[in-house]
């Protein structure tokens, strides 16, 4: 059996890439201040990285007809693409080790709990839409994260064996799914404090501190 090394990256989005949280937060508080619900930041950062109809369902309840989940799920997007396109913020590092990884050849995947269209907005916004092989939306598995279906499916789009991806994530629901699938794990603090975070294989605080020798110095750890 041969060993275990560097082969794809997969990316969570928001708060990895790009800088977020502050977006779809607003965009929440309103949509549910609008139904008499008041959504703290505190529970929201509990929950951000998660797919909307968890979120929907811990402010509102799981007893929701279907109209009004969509109706409530299309107002928050629509909030959301519209105040995010105006000014979107890379986060330190994301980008330039996105195109160092396309560069020598390793194989990179977006695995995010937003729909196509929000990761449309940032990939575009960016720049770096033709940079990845694959990209798998929250909507295109049944499970969100804490589950590993998003970064297995990810995998299996990029033909490469779960151990031999790295993913990156911010949320604690985002290791948890990457740990679950059998692939290692960077994590960085720009949502959650390193202890939230002790179960991924390597935590940093910025991805300007990571280069593809930090990424293949994981696999040595075995």
């Amino acid at each position: 059996m041969s060993k275990a090394h560097l082969e794809a990256v997969l990316w969570d989005m928001d708060g990895v890439i790009a800088d977020t949280a502050d977006y779809h937060y607003n965009a929440w508080r309103e949509v549910l201040a609008e139904r008499g619900v008041t959504l703290t930041r505190a529970d929201f950062m509990k929950l951000f990285g998660q797919r909307h109809d968890t979120i929907i369902k811990f402010a509102l309840g799981d007893k929701l007809p279907p109209e009004e989940f969509d109706k409530i799920n299309a107002r928050k997007q629509s909030i959301y693409r519209r105040n995010v396109a105006q000014n979107i913020v890379p986060l330190p590092g994301a980008v330039a080790l996105i195109k160092a990884l396309k560069k020598n050849h390793i194989k990179t995947a977006i695995g995010s709990s937003a729909v196509q269209a929000n990761i449309d907005v940032i990939l575009q916004g960016l720049g770096i839409e033709k940079d990845f092989q694959a990209i798998v939306p929250g909507t295109e598995v049944a499970e969100g994260k804490p589950s590993p279906q998003i970064f297995q499916l990810a995998a299996k789009k990029l033909g490469v064996k779960p151990a031999n991806c790295v993913v990156i994530e911010d949320a604690i629901a985002g290791v948890a799914a990457a740990k679950s699938a059998g692939m290692k794990c960077l994590a960085v603090t720009n949502s959650h404090p390193t202890q939230s975070l002790k179960d991924a294989d390597l935590i940093v605080d910025t991805l300007e501190k990571v280069d593809i020798n930090t990424l293949k110095a994981l696999f040595d750890k075995e």
